[in-house]
């Protein structure tokens, strides 16, 4: 089967939905599909895309002409799809408001090419340009939920986002994102992302790993990490992760609350560095205000480390099982955090368990297992 993903940035900074996209497509790949992704040039991660394009995948790049947000207008796009797309058995759209969704819909359609969308948390038209993703349904997104063959949820909370958007149930199917739990069978020694940042061997390390944006609720984690502060001498807040417009405002509010010299901002880290920072933290933090699923925290626990959630993430169910999930306050936040420091230095087995229970559940073996059943039943229809 000939798969088209589409998605209107493929950079590691970007987040989830690069991540799923890349993982998926190779995971595919493995399984005997043909897999091409399709997307800009926006933010262009070139060792990325070598990457990618060296696990089989096949990558093309449209240039980018003009930036509007996160809008990515790319009309040369057009062009490759008036010759490629009859090509493809089915096409995999990622994220919901997007250029690209709406171009891709109209060749779709006019050569029988079945799609389906996959929108990693963005279908509901809150927290950010409001008025603008009310627009842009009114014009294009009620046509590209109607036209899709399926939506793809990431969990129950995306599958009742969805159906409040209008998407008849019968069209939404539950595919959860995976991870490959080869990769953290070989983890780095502990030790070494502490000597590279200057951090004691026994000194308490709280991570968080991601775009530094403000909803990812880093505002309410200074808020809980400074008590800590007073209370721990040697603790140290790790940001790690690219700025999404956010940095400066924490960087104030850690002077204003003294702690400007226990937080460390490391900006992006991946591969190897990025395994390093998850098997030295005592705990690994997603303090966001919403996220719909958070494939970090697999990861961390992967890595053998606990977690602490806020209620705002649409795993919460399963965070409750390796870590703790609390109420988008900071007092309940810096508790959990607290928990969960004793918790790792206490028990001697719990690395253990935490990546047993990742393996079981969220392997991607599983979730590729459902997304060709998914596959299948559309281009069938």
């Amino acid at each position: 089967m000939k798969v088209l993903q589409v998605i209107p940035f493929f950079a590691r900074s970007m987040g989830g939905p690069v991540a799923a996209t890349h993982g998926l497509s190779r995971e595919l790949i493995k399984r005997g599909f043909e897999v091409e992704i399709l997307t800009t040039d926006f933010k262009l991660d070139g060792e990325f895309v070598r990457l990618v394009r060296g696990e089989g995948i096949g990558v093309t790049l449209a240039k980018c002409d003009l930036a509007l947000g996160l809008f990515l207008v790319s009309p040369s796009m057009k062009s490759w799809l008036r010759t490629r797309a009859r090509d493809f058995d089915i096409i995999h759209m990622h994220v919901f408001r997007s250029y690209q969704n709406n171009i891709v819909r109209a060749f779709a359609r006019r050569h029988h090419v079945p799609y389906v969308l996959q929108p990693h948390g963005s279908l509901l038209p809150f927290f950010e340009k409001q008025r603008l993703k009310l627009l842009y349904d009114f014009v294009w997104g009620r046509r590209i939920l109607d036209e899709a063959a399926a939506v793809i949820a990431l969990n129950r909370m995306e599958e009742r986002q969805c159906m409040s958007m209008g998407v008849k149930e019968s069209k939404i199917k539950i595919v959860p994102n995976g991870i490959s739990t080869s990769e953290f069978e070989h983890l780095p020694e502990r030790g070494a992302f502490r000597t590279k940042f200057g951090i004691g061997p026994d000194w308490p390390i709280v991570l968080y790993l991601g775009r530094i944006h403000r909803i990812k609720g880093l505002d309410l984690l200074l808020a809980a990490f400074a008590p800590l502060a007073e209370e721990l001498k040697n603790i140290r807040l790790i940001l790690a992760g690219p700025d999404d417009g956010f940095l400066t405002d924490l960087e104030g509010q850690a002077r204003a609350l003294g702690i400007e010299d226990r937080v460390i901002v490391t900006g992006p880290l991946y591969n190897r560095e990025k395994l390093e920072a998850y098997v030295d933290a005592d705990v690994y933090v997603l303090p966001s205000q919403y996220e719909i699923f958070g494939i970090t925290v697999l990861e961390a626990a992967a890595c053998g480390t606990p977690v602490v959630a806020t209620i705002g993430c649409g795993i919460s169910d399963f965070v409750t099982r390796i870590g703790y999930v609390v109420d988008y306050d900071s007092h309940e936040l810096g508790k959990a955090i607290l928990e969960a420091i004793n918790a790792k230095r206490s028990n001697k087995d719990i690395a253990h368990d935490l990546r047993n229970l990742v393996k079981r559940e969220f392997e991607w073996d599983d979730q590729i297992e459902k997304l060709e059943g998914v596959y299948e039943e559309v281009v069938n229809q």
